[in-house]
């Protein structure tokens, strides 16, 4: 089955150059599309490098920065079109261990939608604050608590959709970003009666850049839980 992993970007330059290799050793076969938002640290012209030494590398470059939810859904089109079955989702900078990927793949033999969980077996991560810890904890159990998902990690960007369950999902309908788009995918995979695993990941905070934390995601993931709740979200 082919496979490809969607890679967001944003001033990941040296992140991407290191990521990309480890992935193919961990995953050979896998293709690696990154959906890079007008970087301008030169991310994408890297990824053009990198592609011509490294086969089975793409770039998909957007004409600004326009959020970590809509690069995920162009990133999901393109492997639609391009007839991938299983579809990956990870971030750049190393918190998503590229060695948990061959554990995603054989667990999406059996599942339509593997989850990698930081939560699965108490607390897996590693370098947070006390204060984001708490945090990203409590949102999970907000989201989990208000929309009924039976999962520990519902805002978790670290996983293996097949093909099917995107081809269901309305994507065009997604408008949410950061967490709460993670919430949103979850929850409509569900509702459609996609099976659903997570395994035990340790999530190890970022090697380098900036965190993606603001007010403004946490307030958009705490709405989405109660739009999904009252059927608003379509």
């Amino acid at each position: 089955m082919k496979s490809i992993i969607v890679i967001p970007t944003y001033n990941e330059r040296e992140n991407i150059k290191k990521i990309i290799p480890v992935i193919k050793k961990n995953l050979k076969n896998c293709h690696i599309l990154v959906v890079d938002d007008a970087s301008p640290d030169g991310t994408a012209a890297e990824v053009k490098r990198i592609s011509k030494k490294i086969p089975g590398v793409f770039l998909l470059k957007r004409r600004a920065k326009l959020g970590l939810g809509t690069a995920y859904v162009a990133g999901f089109k393109y492997a639609l079109r391009k007839d991938y079955g299983l579809i990956f989702e990870m971030d750049a900078d190393f918190s998503h261990d590229p060695s948990y990927l061959p554990l995603l793949a054989e667990a999406a033999k059996e599942n339509d939608l593997v989850i990698g969980s930081r939560y699965l077996k108490g607390v897996s991560v590693v370098n947070w604050p006390i204060r984001r810890l708490i945090l990203s904890k409590f949102a999970n159990m907000y989201a989990a608590g208000v929309t009924g998902l039976p999962l520990k990690d519902c805002t978790s960007g670290f996983k293996c959709y097949r093909r099917s369950v995107l081809e269901k999902i309305n994507l065009d309908s997604i408008h949410s970003d950061g967490y709460a788009f993670q919430i949103e995918m979850h929850y409509k995979a569900w509702k459609n009666g996609f099976k659903i695993k997570e395994v035990p990941i340790i999530f190890v905070d970022r090697h380098s850049g900036s965190s993606k934390m603001s007010d403004k995601v946490i307030m958009e993931a705490a709405f989405i839980v109660w739009k999904l709740k009252l059927g608003l979200a379509k």
